[in-house]
């Protein structure tokens, strides 16, 4: 049995713990906020503010974690050097959950040093730079925080007079204590895609089926798999997912995020965890969905395949109102009336609008209509409310 300490305690950390429950293994979970999803399922849990580095030295001590697996981009990273040289083993590695909690160090390795195709982009830390930058992609083109999660701070600047309200909304939707963002051209994509990657410690690396997904507000509202693709462009993204978490280092599963267009995949973002709109794998599209192929592949044990099993779609459920009470959920009696669904609820112990609070599942055979897939999971989406 391994000690985890698991940094965020969100959705997604909470079916990892499951993940890790199911296999024997004992959980620390922390968090800025008590009661949150993971810490339900966990053994044990700290609340502290995980960008202060003294705090997370102290509970790494008191803990004495033999694995440290990170889910939110809000961490004092650097930190994860020195507990990689005390023997702890940091998921996928210290130098990856470093660089991809910033924005600017995973894109300058996969443009720079890979030579990974990317939109054409330039950071900026002043409202003035932020000018420059735009001067520099053209309009229209997108505006995200170097370190941000779920979409928070992204816009579109279609005009001069877009510049100055996206750097405000930018530096409100940023995580930590960074001022600055990264402005990039608009890409004329067809559809975008998450490309599960999971690297072995041996093993090859391997692919789950691409997973669609539509974003409003910067996050996802539904997630589909597989998402119908040309050949040429799933290999061409598969190559490139491999080249950049090759260059990281580590075992897990990742995130990686591309836009498709008509000459071939763009390489978006990469997390070195399980992605949100990954809850697809919830309706059982794989034989392991994407948190049970996290936790074998961070204690080394062997996936000799993932197949894909079914198609699946996911839709949110969002909280329209904001309350410090325990959410109320009205409807799941009949949103499990339909065949083929299911639905899960996070535990979340307050609301914010927007707030994602549960997610809806759908599942078919593997040869379907897709998109009436995912009108149907909307549909039982909707029937549920968040009081």
């Amino acid at each position: 049995m391994k000690k985890i300490m698991l940094l965020g305690s969100g959705e997604l950390g909470k079916e990892f713990v499951i993940a890790a429950q199911r296999h024997g293994q004992y959980v620390v979970a922390v968090d800025s906020y008590a009661k949150a999803p993971a810490m339900q399922v966990a053994h044990e849990f700290e609340v502290i503010n995980m960008l202060d580095g003294a705090a997370l030295d102290a509970i790494v001590a008191k803990h004495k974690p033999d694995l440290i697996v990170p889910e939110i981009e809000a961490i004092r990273t650097e930190r994860f050097y020195d507990y990689e040289a005390q023997g702890i083993q940091v998921v996928p590695s210290a130098k990856a959950a470093n660089f991809t909690m910033n924005r600017k160090a995973i894109r300058d390795l996969a443009a720079k040093d890979l030579g990974v195709r990317t939109a054409k982009y330039q950071y900026a830390t002043s409202l003035e730079e932020m000018h420059q930058a735009v001067a520099f992609t053209g309009m229209p083109c997108v505006v995200k925080p170097l370190m941000s999660s779920s979409g928070k701070g992204q816009s579109v600047i279609k005009t001069e007079a877009d510049i100055e309200k996206a750097w405000n909304y930018a530096l409100e939707g940023s995580r930590g204590d960074l001022m600055e963002v990264i402005v990039e051209s608009f890409v004329n994509f067809d559809y975008e895609i998450t490309l599960l990657t999971v690297t072995q410690k041996s093993g090859e690396t391997l692919f789950c089926a691409p997973i669609g997904h539509r974003q409003e507000r910067g996050d996802y509202q539904e997630s589909w798999q597989p998402a119908p693709m040309l050949d040429k462009h799933l290999q061409e993204a598969q190559e490139m997912a491999e080249k950049v978490t090759r260059a990281l280092g580590g075992s897990g599963i990742w995130g990686v995020e591309f836009f498709i267009a008509p000459e071939g995949a763009y390489f978006s973002e990469l997390s070195p965890r399980p992605h949100d709109t990954g809850m697809v794998t919830l309706a059982g599209t794989q034989n392991l969905n994407e948190f049970e192929l996290h936790l074998r592949a961070v204690l080394g044990l062997p996936i000799p395949k993932i197949d894909l099993l079914k198609a699946g779609a996911s839709a949110v459920v969002l909280s329209e109102t904001e309350s410090n009470e325990s959410p109320q959920f009205t409807g799941l009696e009949e949103a499990l009336n339909t065949p083929q669904s299911d639905v899960r609820i996070f535990g979340k112990p307050t609301t914010r609008k927007y707030r994602r609070m549960a997610v809806a599942l759908c599942y078919d055979e593997v040869v379907c209509d897709i998109k009436a897939l995912v009108e149907k999971t909307k549909v039982v989406a909707g029937k549920i409310s968040v009081k």
